[in-house]
C-alpha cells in the first residue's frame, strides 16, 4: 500500500470540497481529492442544476398559454419530454468542466476517484494509498432520505438522484413531501404536461413564513397541481403497473412516483469513530469554527448537520481555508444565509421569519411591507402577485420574506444588509433602477420610515418652523 503524506486532505467533490480544493490548491497547499461518485456532487448532477433547467423547460411551456392579457393569443405548447431533458443534460454538461477531475488536476490537486475511510485519527484509507494530512476535510454532503413506508421497496420509485434520468413524460406524477424540492418538481412536471398530486405530512413548505408560502401554494394549485396537506403516506403498493398511495385521506393512484421528504448525511463510509470524530444522524458534530472532535479534521456542509444549501458548503469552504491554511480565526454564522424555492412565483427567506422574530423580539419587533402590486415594474411585466416583509428591530433588519418573480435575485440585498450587521437606512440611501424589482426592497425599507417622517407631528413642527426663516 502506498502512502501519501499532504497538507490537507479532502474527502468529497461536491461544492464544498471542490471550493477548499481549488482555493487551498492555488494557494500553494499540497492536496488530495477523494470521490468514489461523480465530481460535483449532488448540486451539478442530481440537485441545483438540473432542477432549475427542468424548471426553465416548464416556465417556457406555461408561458405559451398566457400571453392573453398582453394581445398574444395563447396556444396548447407541444411538449417533448425527451428534448426537455437533453436541455437539463446539456445544462450538467456544460458546466461540469468547471468541476472535472481534469481541471482540478490542472490546479494542482491530486484527485483519487474512490472513496475514503479513516484508519486512524491520522490516516484515511482509499483503494491501494494510505494518506496522512496535517488537515482534513470532510465534504460528503448527503442523499435523498427514503421513510419507512410500507411498501416502500416493493414498488419502483425515484429521488431525485433518478428523476432526472426520466426520458418518457409520466402521466400521472405522485410526490411525497412538499418541501421545496418536491414543490419545484411539482410545478416543473406540471408545465411539462404531467398530472401531479403532492402529499405532504404536515403543511408545505412548512419552513418559510406561512403567509408569503400560500401564496406560492395558490398558484400551484391555480395550475392544477393537487396539494394534500396534513396527510401521512401510510402505504404503497403496485397493481399492473399504477402506483398507489394510501394515505390519511383516502388512495392516490399514478403512473409515477418521486419521494422528496428530506436529506440524510453521507457518513457511513467513512469510519468516523477510527478517527475519533463525533456524530450523529444528522450529521458530524462541530463547533463554530466547524471543527470536529478530532481536532485535524473539520466537515462542511451538508454533512456538517446544519443548513444543507450549496451556498452554505461554499461558505463553509472559506471559513476551513481561513483556519486550516492561515491559522487564523474563523466562525460560522448562519442568520446571514438565504434560501430561495425556486417555483414560480419564487420564495426567498434569510434571518429569521415573522414569526421567529415575534418569539425572539416580541414588542421590540417591527415588520415593514411592500406588495408588489405597487412596484410599476410588476406592473408593466404583469407580475403583481408578490410580497416584501422586512423584520426590524431597533432599526436593523433581522429577517427578510420574499414571494414574487425574482426573489432569489431580491434576497441578495438582503443578504449584503444582513451579512454586514448594516441599518435600515443603508438600504433606503441606495438608489435603485427604475424601474426594476429591486426597487421592492428600497419601497420596504422606506415602509418602516415613512410614518416616523410622515406622520409625525413633531417632525411637521419643524418643517413649519423652518419654512418661517428660509429666505
Amino acid at each position: 500500500m502506498e502512502t501519501i503524506s499532504c497538507d490537507l486532505c479532502i474527502l468529497g467533490a461536491g461544492s464544498g470540497g471542490l471550493s477548499v480544493a481549488a482555493g487551498a490548491a492555488q494557494m500553494g497547499a499540497d492536496v488530495v481529492l477523494l470521490e468514489g461518485h461523480k465530481m460535483g456532487g449532488d448540486c451539478l448532477n442530481y440537485g441545483c442544476v438540473p432542477s432549475k433547467a427542468l424548471l426553465a423547460a416548464g416556465k417556457r411551456a406555461h408561458a405559451m398559454g398566457q400571453g392573453a392579457a398582453y394581445g398574444i393569443t395563447p396556444v396548447v405548447p407541444q411538449v417533448d419530454f425527451a428534448a426537455a431533458k437533453d436541455h437539463v443534460d446539456a445544462a450538467i454538461a456544460t458546466i461540469a468542466p468547471h468541476d472535472s477531475q481534469e481541471r482540478f488536476e490542472g490546479l494542482g490537486v491530486r484527485v483519487i476517484r474512490e472513496f475514503g475511510r479513516f484508519v486512524s485519527p491520522t490516516e484515511v484509507e482509499v483503494g491501494e494509498y494510505r494518506i496522512t494530512a496535517r488537515r482534513f476535510v470532510i465534504a460528503t454532503g448527503s442523499r435523498p432520505f427514503v421513510p419507512p413506508i410500507e411498501g416502500l421497496d416493493e414498488v419502483t420509485y425515484h429521488t431525485n438522484e433518478t428523476v432526472f434520468s426520466l426520458r418518457d413524460r409520466p402521466e400521472h406524477l405522485i410526490i411525497i413531501g412538499g418541501g421545496p424540492i418536491g414543490m419545484e418538481m411539482a410545478q416543473a412536471h406540471r408545465r411539462l404536461g404531467c398530472a401531479v398530486t403532492v402529499i405532504e405530512a404536515a403543511s408545505a413548505l412548512g419552513k418559510d413564513d406561512p403567509e408569503l408560502a400560500a401564496i406560492v401554494l395558490d398558484q400551484l394549485r391555480a395550475e392544477g397541481i393537487e396539494i394534500l396537506e396534513e396527510t401521512e403516506a401510510g402505504s404503497v403498493w403496485d397493481f399492473e403497473g399504477r402506483i398507489t398511495v394510501e394515505t390519511s385521506k383516502g388512495p392516490i393512484a399514478g403512473s409515477h412516483l418521486l419521494v422528496a421528504v428530506g436529506r440524510q448525511v453521507n457518513i457511513d463510509k467513512l469510519n468516523l469513530e477510527a478517527a475519533g470524530i463525533d456524530h450523529d444522524r444528522k450529521g458530524i458534530t462541530v463547533d463554530a469554527g466547524l471543527r470536529t472532535s478530532n481536532r485535524r479534521a473539520y466537515a462542511i456542509g451538508d454533512v456538517a448537520g446544519g443548513m444543507q444549501f450549496t451556498h452554505v458548503a461554499g461558505y463553509h469552504a472559506g471559513i476551513v481555508i481561513r483556519s486550516a491554511l492561515f491559522g487564523l480565526p474563523a466562525k460560522a454564522r448562519t442568520d446571514h444565509i438565504p434560501w430561495v424555492t425556486y417555483t414560480d412565483p419564487e420564495l426567498a427567506q434569510i434571518g429569521l421569519t415573522e414569526a421567529q422574530a415575534r418569539a425572539a423580539h416580541g414588542d421590540r419587533l417591527e415588520v415593514a411591507r411592500f406588495d408588489l402590486s405597487g412596484s410599476d415594474r410588476a406592473i408593466a411585466e404583469g407580475t403583481t402577485t408578490g410580497l416584501t416583509k422586512v423584520m426590524v428591530v431597533k432599526g436593523r433588519p433581522v429577517g427578510v420574506s420574499i414571494v414574487g418573480p425574482q426573489a432569489g435575485e431580491q434576497i441578495a440585498l438582503w443578504a449584503l444588509v444582513l451579512a454586514n450587521k448594516l441599518k435600515l437606512s443603508a438600504v433606503t440611501n441606495m438608489v435603485a433602477p427604475y424601474p426594476t424589482m429591486s426597487e421592492a426592497g428600497k419601497r420596504a425599507a422606506g415602509a418602516y420610515f415613512s410614518p416616523r417622517l410622515f406622520e409625525n407631528p413633531t417632525v411637521k413642527r419643524i418643517v413649519k418652523s423652518v419654512q418661517r426663516f428660509l429666505p
